[in-house]
């Protein structure tokens, strides 16, 4: 099989700019466009050369349709509305489609699972296989511990990031949930201040920490009577999330149409 044409959605960003680098260092892949926001002062800018790599002669463009005219898929870690925005053009163009955007309403997420019957997409809040395994084993843990456990999710991030829970936190809290048999919207606690009361049994706790250049650190807690598990995952560098958003596109390419998870990607769907 020839090697998979991929376009890099906010080429121009830091994500954008290690996914351009990761399929610079693997095989399997090419860099087929790299598209960004219109009026970002990087458009005609080189996709290499911003990547501190060598001029590759792919300029970033703000035109997903003609880019799309000859590429396999679109590795799309931007911001809600650039992500909806290349949906309807990326199933209508038969492009795989691998979604690391947080911050996605529940609304959003209706849009993209919309044109799953047509459409490969892979869709994840975190692509390491570090953190897939975690949320695999929070989800066994929570199951096998009842309430008398407490479940509370910390995460630190960088200053710059914009969305809080961090879309891991909130997949481990699904993970939690899960595990639990309750749905996580309805068992959430966040933001809490001022005089709150007691903690209500069963809900699954979120604290978000911003600052620094944290590439991304998260910590599931059970806290019983007398003891305490926790769970945690460290991340060092945002290139472990590029190389995993390629593995999934590599592996989504020639798939049937469908919603698949980093679960999938990695044969975790099961445990």
């Amino acid at each position: 099989m020839s090697d998979m044409r991929l376009i890099v959605a906010g080429a121009g960003g830091r994500m954008g700019r290690a996914l351009t680098r990761a399929i610079a260092e693997s095989k399997g892949a090419v860099l087929a466009g790299a598209l960004e926001a219109p009026g970002s002062e990087l458009l005609g800018k080189d996709a290499g050369v911003l990547a501190g790599l060598p001029a590759n002669d792919i300029k970033l463009s703000a035109d997903l349709w003609a880019m799309s005219k000859d590429a396999d898929g679109i590795l799309d870690f931007t911001v809600p509305a650039a992500t909806i925005a290349n949906v309807a053009i990326a199933a209508e163009r038969g492009l795989v489609h691998v979604i690391g955007t947080t911050g996605l309403s529940a609304s959003d997420n209706a849009v993209i699972k919309s044109v799953t019957n047509r459409a490969v997409v892979v869709q994840s809040g975190n692509m390491s296989l570090g953190v897939n395994l975690l949320a695999a084993v929070v989800k066994r843990v929570a199951k096998a511990l009842d309430q008398t456990f407490d479940i509370e999710i910390v995460e630190t991030h960088h200053r710059m990031k914009v969305d809080a829970p961090s879309g891991t936190a909130l997949m481990l809290g699904q993970a939690a949930a899960a595990g639990r048999g309750i749905p996580l919207d309805e068992h959430s606690a966040r933001g809490r201040d001022g005089i709150t009361g007691a903690r209500r049994p069963g809900d699954i706790g979120f604290a978000s920490l911003r600052g620094g250049t944290a590439a991304g650190d998260h910590s599931v807690s059970f806290l019983g009577p007398f003891e305490r598990l926790t769970l945690s995952h460290h991340a060092e560098d945002r290139m472990l999330f590029a190389h995993g958003a390629l593995r999934a596109a590599l592996w989504a390419h020639g798939k049937k149409p469908g919603h698949y998870s980093m679960a999938d990607v990695l044969g975790l769907a099961d445990i």
